[in-house]
């Protein structure tokens, strides 16, 4: 009996990214695509509790159960594996973003939040990013390499409460040196507000920052190794405690 993948997005059912990983893993099993109606980007692990939420049956991806959602990521995985799914799926993709989610990106990805939804629901999970934002992005110079992790992870037991947050660079099939598993940079945004005004003489605001790595020659980091031509395979888990510091945190008692 072939596995059932459910493939997600942030950046909407009909983008370039999620249609190249839906033709990937129909490779491996039986797809189900559910993914939002329109871009999430940057939604993180948003949920919709305080309004409606709507599904489409689309077949732009040709596969077994389809369908738009109007939420976000998360929103999409959970109506998947709560409503619409017949069985919890064997594998959950989330992807390919437009863009790079390493480091801390991680944290407003809805991509990522996606893949972190799809392994509290118990089932192993990837999210799968490209350091490209073109609409034009080539998917395919990385496709054995998606094929590659996609086959280990059916084939081996991920531990529960962990997926995997995988980055491509932007280079040539030719020009990938492999697979590096690592660990999250310690990096951050330097950010501002770009103000401006509308017609009206009102002041709007656009956000903008400039990604800084604090640690830029740390060769065991997924920054270190997307610059060197490598892709990035991070392990990410859900527990957010710093556990190193809980002894230490005893004087508060």
């Amino acid at each position: 009996m072939r596995p059932l993948i459910l493939v997600t997005n942030d950046d909407g059912i009909y983008a370039p990214g999620i249609k190249f990983l839906a033709q990937v893993a129909a490779q491996f099993g039986d797809i189900a695509v559910i993914a939002p109606d329109k871009p999430q980007s940057g939604m993180g692990h948003a949920i919709t509790i305080n309004s409606t939420l709507r599904i489409q049956k689309t077949d732009y991806h040709n596969a077994s159960l389809e369908f738009a959602c109007s939420g976000t990521p998360v929103d999409c995985v959970k109506m998947a594996v709560n409503h619409l799914l017949q069985k919890k799926p064997d594998l959950v993709l989330s992807g390919i973003n437009h863009g790079s989610n390493s480091s801390i990106n991680v944290i407003y990805s809805g991509t990522m939040s996606a893949a972190v939804e799809g392994s509290l629901e118990g089932a192993p999970s990837i999210g799968f990013s490209l350091c490209d934002y073109s609409i034009e992005a080539d998917f395919s110079q990385a496709e054995k390499f998606i094929q590659h992790i996609i086959s280990n992870a059916l084939k081996n037991k991920m531990p529960s409460g962990v997926c995997l947050n995988v980055n491509i660079p932007k280079l040539r099939a030719e020009d990938i040196k492999g697979i590096k598993v690592v660990r999250q940079s310690k990096a951050n945004w330097v950010e501002k507000f770009d103000v401006r005004k509308d017609p009206y003489g009102r002041d709007y605001f656009w956000l903008t920052g400039e990604f800084v790595n604090f640690e830029p020659e740390a060769a065991d980091t997924d920054e270190w190794a997307l610059n060197n031509g490598y892709i990035s395979v991070v392990p990410t888990q859900t527990d957010m405690t710093a556990h190193k510091y809980l002894n230490e945190l005893k004087t508060f008692e």
